[in-house]
């Protein structure tokens, strides 16, 4: 085989075109244009910038150059710190970092049986977090080597093999520690400890949170044992940080998670431990078969995509759990694994479904997502304050290999980052909004795995009058294909009296703007590119403009201006006022 042609194989297949379709199996018509109006008189409650917040398992690529760069370019588009929350802190290792995988090493015992601790790991972590600007929210887990009890490494099957580590990484850490007074003591060590680093103002802004996903594999134990671990863990961290915000139980959105969460919450009212904030997940797809083991590249054996509805539909019942409890409908509900497909770490090689990570879709679906969430939080009885994607870097991938990550090799941005710096452009009050095309949330229960066509809007407005206007055109179809956009017109209403026009900015993530991926493409997607080539793409890595700077008239209290959009494709008009 020639090298032309081996590089070749090694490309992914880009998908056949094919007339968009509803995931319920419908053929609608096409969103031909849109009208959307805002009213910049009436304000309906706070953004809650819940988009301020990412994760991922490898906690071990935290600190390194890519890493460090990562946390600090979100830090400098961001209007405010995010919380950050990696795995494995308290899991045994050498500090080399695997996909899905990591350990902060921080427990160990003499060989009398005594406890010490090792920060070497954990401070590099969180150094590299505060000092982008962000705060940590620290997920205390797993169990540490020399706390696992001996019935894990008798029941647990584990072969060994030379290409898995042990029987600890295969899931020895998932069990619950062996002494309760020993693991309180580690994550008061660990509180203790990062006090006297970071000090109590910037302590006080960090998550403090139990576990990950103890309703499934992570957790191999009864829920009772994990309700008396979590009390010993609340007591440990409050004793040392009075103030902390402590919370979980960090459940997924499936059907183990509902009876976990209620029953978690339940003993938390009875028992009187100390909760802040409760935590659960969503995923928005799990392809099948998650890998193919074909050709590289090969098309999907069946065409999926991430669902919004089965998102949405997983964050209101566990809304509607916590609301069962008058005492916690007000605390703030962190999502802090708010994801469109799982796992993270498989891409395009796997399947090709996952295709969608490169791409402007993915910016769009969050937008949308974003969005809506805003909206259930509306009419549920308890609220969303985060909602998290676990999504970072991968070390040692090929280009746009499809991982769940914000950049891809190189450090380059994927479209997806730039949907987080639209976000970090919008006010802090929702304006009212409406759009002639949009999904409606009341249609939530309605028969379909993936949100119809739709053209909707999000309208913020600042302190100092700036209108900020999101609207997309987005379908829960990666495959789906339109021959033209959709003409939006965009009319902003009841605009104050001494304001006579309207500085415009316009930008766009679309197939051509703010979309590395498309430039990668069209170079050949090159697995070795030149310098030059590196440097075309990252020219085109950020948030660009999709029009120069204008300024419009008021007249009638009113303005209007229009624009195509492109499936799928996200605009941000932002309109600063002229006195």
């Amino acid at each position: 085989m020639t090298v032309e042609a081996d590089r070749a194989r090694s490309v992914p297949a880009a998908p056949e075109a094919h007339p968009p379709h509803a995931l319920s199996g419908e053929h609608p018509a096409l969103v031909g244009e849109a009208s959307v109006r805002v009213d910049c008189s009436t304000g309906v409650g706070p953004v809650s910038r819940m988009w301020t917040s990412f994760g991922y398992d490898e906690i071990n690529w935290t600190y390194t150059p890519t890493g460090k760069q990562t946390l600090t370019k979100i830090g400098g588009f961001g209007d405010r710190p995010y919380h950050v929350r990696p795995h494995y802190v308290f899991c045994s290792g050498t500090g080399f970092g695997l996909p899905h995988w990591g350990n902060g090493n921080v427990y160990h015992e003499d060989a009398d049986g005594n406890p010490f601790y090792d920060f070497a790991i954990a401070d590099q972590v969180y150094d590299a977090i505060v000092g982008a600007g962000h705060h940590p929210l620290v997920e205390l887990a797993f169990t540490p080597l020399d706390l696992v009890p001996e019935e894990a490494k008798r029941e647990f099957p584990f072969e060994n093999s030379p290409t898995a580590y042990s029987g600890y990484e295969a899931g020895w850490w998932s069990y619950p520690p062996k002494d309760y007074a020993r693991w309180g003591e580690l994550v008061a060590a660990l509180a203790a400890h990062c006090l006297e680093r970071y000090g109590a103002q910037e302590v006080s802004q960090w998550l403090w949170e139990l576990w990950n996903e103890p309703d499934i594999f992570y957790w191999r134990g009864t829920p009772e044992q994990f309700y008396e671990l979590y009390d010993v863990t609340s007591r440990a961290i409050r004793q040392v940080l009075p103030e902390a915000r402590v919370g979980g139980p960090t459940v997924t959105g499936g059907s183990r998670g509902v009876p976990f969460l209620r029953g978690f919450l339940a003993h938390c009212a009875e028992s009187g431990t100390a909760l802040d904030f409760v935590s659960f997940h969503t995923k928005g797809s799990a392809f099948r078969p998650w890998r193919v083991y074909g050709p590289l590249g090969a098309p999907a054996p069946e065409r999926q995509s991430p669902s919004t509805l089965k998102m949405l539909r997983e964050v209101r019942r566990l809304l509607d759990v916590v609301g069962e409890f008058p005492q916690y409908a007000d605390l703030p509900c962190v999502v802090d694994e708010c994801d469109a497909s799982v796992p993270a770490h498989w891409g395009v090689y796997d399947n090709f479904n996952f295709n969608y990570r490169n791409t402007e879709y993915y910016a769009v679906f969050q937008a949308k997502l974003m969005k809506k969430l805003h909206d259930l939080n509306a009419v549920s009885p308890a609220q969303v304050s985060h909602a998290t994607t676990w999504s970072f870097y991968f070390e040692g991938e090929r280009y746009f290999e499809g991982t769940r990550a914000l950049v891809t090799t190189s450090g380059i941005d994927k479209p997806v980052l730039n949907a987080y710096r639209m976000f970090a452009r919008l006010g802090d009050e929702r304006l009212a909004a409406t759009s002639s095309a949009a999904w409606p949330l009341s249609a939530l229960d309605d028969a379909g795995t993936g949100m119809a066509e739709e053209v909707d809007v999000l309208a913020t407005r600042a302190e100092d009058g700036q209108v900020s206007v999101l609207v997309w055109r987005h379908v829960d179809d990666q495959y789906a294909t339109a021959e033209g956009p959709t003409t939006v017109t965009v009319r902003l209403e009841n605009v104050p009296a001494d304001v006579t026009g309207f500085d415009v900015d316009h930008w766009r993530i679309d197939h051509d703007h703010s979309n590395a991926h498309t430039v990668w493409q069209g170079l050949g997607a090159p697995q070795d590119p030149t310098p030059e080539q590196v440097t075309a793409i990252r020219e085109r890595a950020g948030l660009e403009r999709h029009e120069s700077s204008r300024r419009i008239a008021v007249a009638g209290a009113q303005v209007e201006l229009s624009t195509d959009l492109p499936l799928p494709s996200v605009s941000l008009l932002v309109l600063t006022p002229v006195r």
